[in-house]
């Protein structure tokens, strides 16, 4: 929900000049007093405002990687992805927040964003380490209103989304490997983990929830686990500079509505295919898949409309590669 403080850093850093005390009030309902509370609140905070006799109010700057509900909503540039957003300091994991709220019948594009995760986890089960401080959590509701076998599709619209933000946020050179890791020079930087909620019937999705973790701004490999070490890099150990994060977060969101709204025109990949394979790492390289049916190489020919790896198996067969259960590798590596 948002506040007052939300709505006045969002009047103050999306306009160009100065805005008065008299506009604040009349634009959101509230007192002088109010208004000089609130900017002296931001002023406690660390942002620098520029308070000027007869003109008003200025942002001047942000406190380094501000990360707050506040922060987060005076940079969203979107229509509903993130409208509303819940913050919280710590949590245990940021997917079964978002389920709750959802049953609770949080609104398509609900957020819940943590700074610090105490029981994170990706696919299958694995831990996902989430110190404070470092990296984006967050979780977004959708509300399809499409059936239930479309809906592995949008972990890789999420992907997609991150990757392309990334790019433009940072200048470091994203790659996708299939069907949702988002790499930087080899080395894993985002994890994502959909899950559906289904109606009684189970024949409707109820909502879905995708759950982002990002590795920002860890300094080096002593900031990750052991077992992730030589797998996982962050954006920061990538550039050299310290990443904003609620303007990272801002931008994947403002990627990922207008992905999801292409994607449900056609519902299928058609209208992101070409993006996303042109990220794809792997593409027309030899990989190996994982299959619990069986294990087996061939190349990857990119994907089809429904998110499918294509792979061309050695004897010359195509195979269609769905994600679930299945994982792909490089021949000679992770990606």
């Amino acid at each position: 929900m948002r506040t007052d403080k939300s709505d006045i850093l969002t009047w103050l850093r999306n306009s160009e000049d100065y805005v008065s005390g008299q506009q604040l009030c009349e634009r959101f309902g509230v007192s002088r007093t109010a208004v000089w509370k609130v900017i002296n609140q931001l002023k406690e905070e660390g942002y620098t405002i520029e308070s000027v006799s007869r003109k008003g109010y200025r942002l001047v700057e942000s406190p380094a990687d501000a990360y707050s509900e506040s922060e987060i909503i005076s940079r969203l540039q979107t229509k509903w992805a993130g409208r509303t957003l819940h913050f919280f300091e710590s949590t245990g994991s940021t997917n079964p927040d978002a389920k709750r709220f959802a049953e609770e019948g949080a609104p398509h594009g609900t957020i819940v964003v943590a700074d610090r995760q105490t029981a994170g986890r990706g696919r299958r089960g694995r831990s996902w380490e989430s110190p404070a401080g470092k990296s984006i959590y967050f979780t977004i509701v959708v509300r399809p209103e499409f059936e239930p076998d479309k809906a592995s599709m949008i972990t890789l619209v999420v992907a997609l989304a991150v990757a392309e933000a990334v790019r433009e946020e940072t200048g470091l050179s994203t790659g996708i490997k299939w069907p949702n890791d988002v790499v930087v020079n080899g080395k894993k930087i985002c994890g994502i983990l959909t899950e559906m909620s289904m109606t009684p019937e189970m024949n409707e999705i109820q909502f879905l929830v995708a759950g982002v973790g990002v590795n920002v701004n860890q300094d080096s490999e002593e900031d990750f686990t052991p077992e992730l070490r030589g797998r996982a890099t962050s954006l920061k150990m990538e550039n050299g500079r310290q990443i904003d994060r609620a303007a990272l977060l801002a931008r994947i969101l403002r990627h990922f509505e207008e992905d999801y709204d292409l994607f449900e025109k056609t519902l299928d990949l058609s209208g992101l295919q070409e993006r996303y394979e042109a990220l794809l790492l792997g593409k027309d390289n030899r990989v190996r898949v994982l299959d619990p049916a069986g294990e087996y190489t061939g190349i990857s020919r990119g994907i089809n409309g429904m998110g499918e790896l294509i792979v061309e198996k050695e004897d010359g067969e195509t195979v269609l590669v769905y994600a679930g259960e299945v994982s792909v590798r490089g021949l000679y590596g992770y990606t």
